[in-house]
């Protein structure tokens, strides 16, 4: 069984043979036994496609490098995926411009701001420029002000929507992928797809925002009270952002070698929504692209990591089949809840935690690695997967304890 064939048995419940174990690397350091060069240029980190379009890696990554690293992993016996991110169209009439202010104060930062010239009026968007290193392997702020990205939200001096009055300007913003965007998504899969096929891997696109632009574009705090205070404005916002988001997913579907449509939902959370909004202002929605995926004969993942006990329900009833994540640690979702909670309703990636792996004590790896398995695997629906990913400070031999832990329960 290829390991597109066992992750999407995993997902089904169909019997994946053994249970997978996956990975999403955001800035692994390369383990030496398996490190390349690309060009002459030694690849120090591993990194993954889904990145791609909404951050800035400190160092080169080529879908070459995208290519190399699955192979790594299933030399090992791991069974990755490649992502494809899908992009977003944008109102040819649209033009900007960027500038840096000075700092206003000693000490303090220069403030970068992109100016929008819109057919809805104009839009500013006004982001500090810290620039502080988190160290090697780690994402960068970019040198503008992309509307898109996870650094702007701290940082924002000024929200690209700052109230009502700045809805329409995205319309023209975040759009259906237009034709140059069509042409991209071909071109990147007439290179992913054969490469998929050849050594049986899944193609997982990850083509909605959802929650996520919202806040993108509103900041955690914007957000959250434009839905309260106006709650007319912000379901606008959610609409043109769906538009968008359902345009991407059918992009994306319709290609016969696209196996899974993943939706963000990082932002999505009890951290951020209660139950009722979350039913309001996430739910018909994630809806709607659920059902474009469907309606290809695809599967659906969303990313939530923390809140799961009180919203994966819903994200059921929405017809997702893969739930990223349940994590023992940060959300604190043991496997026994989770068996409790969706006994097979839908399938869940994670049982084990990134810093469990960072934390060097060998034993408690193994012991949460079978337990998950012991726990969420006799159903079948389910994928041993470090929540959420594999960053820098991630050692090479916390890694190592995980497969072994996995290889000993299979």
């Amino acid at each position: 069984m290829s390991s597109r064939d066992r992750i999407l048995a995993a997902i089904d419940g169909s019997g994946p043979g053994h249970l997978p174990l996956a990975t999403w690397c955001f800035g692994m350091p390369a383990p030496p036994s398996l490190a390349w060069e690309t060009g002459g240029r030694p690849v120090p980190h591993w990194y993954s496609m889904r990145m791609e379009h909404i951050h800035t890696l400190p160092e080169p990554w080529t879908l070459e490098d995208d290519f190399r690293r699955a192979l790594a992993w299933q030399s090992l016996g791991v069974d990755d995926l490649l992502d494809v991110s899908v992009p977003w169209g944008i109102d040819p009439e649209v033009s900007w411009e960027d500038s840096v202010l000075p700092a206003a104060e000693a000490g303090a930062p220069p403030v970068m701001v992109r100016q929008y010239d819109t057919p809805a009026g104009p839009l500013r968007h006004a982001v500090r420029k810290t620039g502080e290193s988190q160290g090697p392997g780690w994402v960068v702020q970019p040198d503008c002000v992309p509307l898109i990205e996870d650094m702007n939200i701290p940082r924002a001096t000024e929200q690209a929507v700052a109230g009502p009055a700045d809805v329409p300007a995205i319309a023209h913003l975040y759009q259906p992928p237009g034709e140059a965007q069509r042409q991209w998504f071909e071109a990147r899969m007439q290179r992913v797809g054969p490469f998929a096929r050849e050594h049986g891997l899944a193609v997982q696109a990850w083509s909605a925002f959802g929650m996520d632009a919202a806040v993108w574009l509103c900041g955690t705090e914007g957000a959250i009270m434009l839905a309260l205070d106006e709650p007319e404005a912000f379901e606008a916002l959610l609409e043109t952002i769906s538009r968008a988001d359902v345009a991407r997913t059918e992009l994306a579907a319709a290609h016969a070698d696209v196996d899974i449509l993943a939706q963000r939902g990082w932002y999505s959370s009890t951290d951020f929504w209660s139950p009722t909004l979350f039913d309001r202002f996430v739910y018909p929605y994630l809806e709607r692209a659920v059902g474009a995926a469907h309606s290809a004969g695809k599967k659906f993942a969303y990313v939530m990591t923390t809140g799961v006990e009180t919203l994966g329900p819903r994200l059921a009833d929405a017809g997702v089949d893969l739930i990223y994540f349940a994590d023992p640690v940060q959300d604190g979702l043991s496997p026994e809840r989770a068996r409790e909670l969706f006994g097979g309703r839908i399938a869940l990636a994670g049982g084990v935690n990134s810093l469990t792996l960072a934390g060097g004590d060998a034993r408690r790896i193994r012991d949460d690695v079978h337990r998950a398995m012991d726990v969420l695997g006799p159903g079948g629906r389910f994928i041993l997967q470090p929540v959420d990913a594999l960053f820098p400070d991630t050692p090479w031999e916390g890694v190592e304890t995980m497969i072994e832990a996995w290889k000993e329960h299979l």
